[in-house]
């Protein structure tokens, strides 16, 4: 049968345990809003009913998964569970050293250490997603993104959205020559999901190798970038999700991974990676930090999960059904001419704050007062990717914004019906029906450095 964009097949996977949820009353959300100082973060997650914050940690795992979990081995060095998630990676990867860690942030922060960035050195991107760039600067390092300009057009279609400027890379590389790395983040989340081509990958491998730089993938959602590989670049629509995976790594010299995303699981993470130097200092400071090299500050049958989800996740059935779910809510929103970045991206469909509400500047927050909205009328959670994460203040304490206002519902793997969907598409729409009675926000505290995660709000009355 065949299926149009704006319809949902069966998911192919049948449910076997549940959770219980439950929608609070208008009156509550506003007393549970005031009380976290209007940060979304801070709500409880039983007072939420529909939670769309992160992709991140919140996949439903399988019963193989959950299986694996009863075989886990404990043993503080050499753990049986670490050889199984070294074969997998390396099949995956074809890197030889594989060191796990408990989630994606801290290989981020051990790779960049391993990679001697500090104060003279540039870190070049696509895309730095919050708590990457976050890494980078806390060492004194600067991150600098090099996404094509289509990116930050919310309202016209590229394939591959998230693809680096090559011709702009080629000029930054000749005009600085204290790049330290250069990072692919797939799919970038920044730009909302957006893929990047194996071509890309391709032609930014050659600049990394001419300019003798390492190249790593920020490949939490490796998979679906290679499902919209095998969509939309044709000389690759007959290859497996796993054959597109294997030639992406193949450009590369190592990644890092949060599998929170592709990994299917709610805890950890790996890098992985060729050059033993940099695998050697990164081996003696994840002792300080993360424990022993081949547990990574996981348990055992942590490891074994992430391996069979890795396995898991390039299903190819589980990859088409994860696009068309994006599709199907994404799609419908657009058929109701709500503001929606296009092309939808693989984890998350996003609101573009800045048309959906123009009659709040960013200095009052639009895509956070969207959330707060969201959160208040429909009990829906979702989070803010614009000027509350990414403003920065210049030297002369004048406020740079940044182009895209985007407010990512990001969708957890194997968690929500068609039926939820539903609800949320629909709250958005009666939303947008009412935009003009959502306020802007004030700041009240800016605690600076990932700001989103702790930062205070009040609603400006006028």
């Amino acid at each position: 049968m065949s299926q149009t964009n704006d319809t949902l097949p069966p998911p192919p996977f049948k449910i076997k345990m549940v959770e219980p949820i439950q929608l609070t009353t208008l009156a509550e959300r506003k007393e549970y809003l005031k009380a976290a100082g209007y940060n979304i973060f801070n709500i409880p997650a039983e007072k939420v009913y529909i939670d769309l914050l992160t992709d991140s940690g919140t996949s439903a795992m399988s019963d193989n998964q959950w299986s694996g979990l009863m075989l886990g081995d404990e043993s503080y060095a050499q753990c049986k569970n670490f050889y199984n998630l070294r074969s997998v990676v390396k099949e995956i990867t074809g890197f030889e050293f594989i060191i796990p860690t408990h989630q994606g942030r801290s290989a981020e922060n051990l790779v960049f250490y391993a990679l001697n960035l500090d104060k003279t050195k540039i870190a070049v991107s696509n895309q730095f997603f919050d708590t990457t760039r976050a890494n980078i600067e806390s060492m004194g390092a600067k991150a600098h993104d090099l996404v094509i300009p289509e990116a930050y057009n919310t309202s016209i279609y590229h394939d591959f959205k998230g693809n680096m400027d090559i011709n702009a890379l080629e000029n930054f590389l000749n005009q600085n020559s204290n790049v330290g790395v250069i990072i692919l983040t797939v799919t970038n989340n920044t730009g909302g999901g957006q893929p990047v081509s194996l071509r890309n990958i391709e032609d930014v491998s050659k600049l990394a190798k001419k300019h003798n730089l390492p190249l790593f993938l920020d490949a939490a959602r490796f998979a679906e970038n290679a499902y919209f590989i095998k969509l939309r670049e044709k000389e690759y629509s007959e290859f497996t999700p796993k054959q597109i995976a294997q030639k992406m790594f193949s450009y590369t010299d190592g990644c890092m991974m949060s599998a929170k995303k592709d990994g299917l699981v709610n805890i950890g993470g790996f890098i992985a990676l060729n050059n033993k130097d940099t695998y050697n200092r990164i081996k003696e400071r994840m002792v300080i930090t993360e424990g022993f090299p081949t547990y990574g500050g996981l348990a055992g049958r942590d490891l074994e999960a992430i391996a069979r989800g890795l396995t898991e996740v390039l299903s190819e059935d589980y990859l088409r059904y994860r696009y068309q779910q994006l599709q199907y809510l994404g799609n419908n929103l657009v058929k109701a001419n709500i503001p929606v970045l296009l092309p939808v991206g693989g984890h998350s469909v996003n609101l573009d704050a800045l048309r959906f509400l123009p009659h709040i500047p960013q200095s009052q927050f639009p895509g956070w007062a969207l959330t707060i909205a969201l959160y208040e009328k429909y009990g829906i959670r979702s989070v803010e990717l614009g000027s509350v994460v990414f403003a920065h203040q210049k030297e002369d304490q004048t406020w740079v914004y940044p182009d895209l206002e985007l407010v990512r519902l990001a969708i957890p793997r194997r968690v929500y019906s068609r039926e939820h969907l539903d609800y949320v598409c629909q709250s958005i729409i009666d939303l947008y029906k009412s935009k003009e009675e959502i306020k802007g926000l004030k700041m009240t505290y800016d605690p600076g450095l990932l700001r989103h995660f702790n930062a205070l709000f009040e609603p400006i009355s006028s």
